[in-house]
């Protein structure tokens, strides 16, 4: 259609549309359809992390409820390498918005070198307010909160057949020193108290480092265990060789484990929980995290409620209580973009957490949550660990340097079951493999 200059200049004036003639010049349309492209694209934020499959889809809901309460584009897009794409892409000057980070080692890399940007002052008060202190201060570097903890895993755990401990008149201890004397009730009622597996094919020995990291916490206590961790102290320190010592309590005692110290070895970890639940039971506790449920009998799965009971590793110095040792996602911002602040404030909350805990397979450390959304009590009641766990540490194998945290420290655990190295010898030869 032709449009004569007396039409064209009403559209302009009425802003229905911006042509080249009079005062609505090329450049003039150019210009505002390029502000009205920026404003649209604005409203998009990358969101990137290790989330694929079926953890994908659960944080994608998460992420659909945010889109429409508010009007923001948050896409995010998982990647098996992701730990390896995101030092590219903040190297190459091109991060996304957001990156759920699952070691904090990373996020202190990155703070440290400028590329992240310090949570908004809205984003610390709704973690002050959504999680106990020890979250912020996971989140934080140099005085400063970068990191908001979303999804999460727990490692801290004794599992045991419900039933069994009825039938028995057993009571889950909540000290070391009830702990040990269960033990000694259950060697003299003639079974074993534990079962315990170290075998993984090629990374076998891994379970016995969450063990002594569990034991670090409880006998050496945090800060002690930071050290560790960052190599501060040596890896034989004596703070060490005493929490390995706990662990041998157990361990070399072939009256408090099934098949003794040689089956530690040989039993391979996941299946290591099922003689919990043969008929009968060959033994009585199992320590591993969340995800053990897996890999019980199918008919034990069919109703975990009825058949499994769970409980905190009991701690053994007051000061530090309940030590809980995991993992877990937090989320850092690259850019301070419209919406970065907004999304990450809402993860803070339990409506960005009730929708993944109704499907299960998460846990969550937000202090105002609902245990009720989770789908069962075996859930709940790990949460409610999690959440009360006034002391929570990252699995120190994981921010160990590789030759030591996924190998001479896999090794030596083994070593010192099977009796080839004490706990000085084991412990000094993994101190001899950390990099100088």
């Amino acid at each position: 259609m032709k449009i004569n200059k007396k039409t064209a200049l009403s559209i302009c004036a009425t802003g229905m549309a911006i042509l080249a003639i009079a005062g609505c010049s090329k450049k003039d349309a150019t210009t505002s359809q390029s502000s009205s492209s920026k404003s649209s694209a604005d409203k998009t934020i990358r969101v990137e992390g290790s989330f694929r499959g079926e953890e994908e889809a659960r944080f994608q809901e998460i992420v659909k409820i945010f889109n429409e309460k508010t009007g923001y584009n948050v896409v995010y897009a998982g990647s098996p390498d992701f730990e390896v794409q995101i030092q590219v892409e903040t190297q190459a000057g091109t991060p996304p918005d957001i990156a759920a980070l699952p070691q904090p080692g990373t996020m202190k890399r990155f703070a440290q070198a400028g590329q992240l940007k310090a949570l908004d002052a809205d984003v610390v008060a709704a973690i002050n307010e959504n999680y106990a202190p020890v979250w912020k201060d996971l989140g934080s570097y140099n005085g400063k909160v970068y990191g908001v903890f979303h999804r999460v895993n727990a490692k801290s755990f004794v599992w045991y057949n419900k039933k069994e401990w009825a039938k028995r008149g057993y009571s889950i201890p909540t000290t070391w020193d009830e702990l040990r004397a269960l033990e000694y009730k259950m060697v003299a009622d003639g079974i074993a108290p534990w079962s315990i597996g170290f075998e993984s094919a090629a990374a076998s020995g891994w379970p016995g480092t969450d063990w002594l990291e569990d034991m670090m916490l409880r006998t050496a206590g945090p800060e002690v265990y930071d050290k560790w961790v960052n190599h501060e102290i040596a890896f034989n320190d004596p703070a060490v060789v005493n929490a390995l010592k706990y662990c041998g309590e157990i361990f070399l005692n072939k009256n408090y484990v099934l098949g003794g110290p040689d089956n530690i070895i040989a039993q391979n970890y996941g299946d290591s929980v099922k003689p919990l639940f043969t008929n009968p039971p060959t033994a009585m506790m199992n320590r591993q995290g969340n995800f053990i449920t897996g890999f019980m009998q199918d008919e034990i799965q069919a109703n975990l409620e009825e058949n499994v009971g769970v409980f905190a590793l009991p701690g053994v110095d007051s000061r530090w209580g309940t030590p809980v040792l995991g993992g877990g996602d937090q989320f850092v911002a690259f850019t301070d973009k419209e919406g970065v602040k907004e999304f990450l404030e809402f993860l803070t909350t339990w409506e960005a957490c009730a929708p993944w805990a109704k499907v299960g397979g998460a846990l969550f450390p937000h202090k105002n949550q609902n245990f009720n959304d989770y789908g069962n009590s075996l859930e709940r009641d790990i949460a409610k660990i999690l959440v009360n766990a006034s002391v929570f540490r990252f699995d120190a194998s994981d921010l160990m340097p590789t030759e030591v945290g996924s190998g001479s420290f896999w090794t030596g655990m083994v070593n010192y079951v099977s009796g080839a190295e004490s706990a000085e010898q084991a412990l000094k030869t993994i101190d001899a493999t950390w990099p100088r």
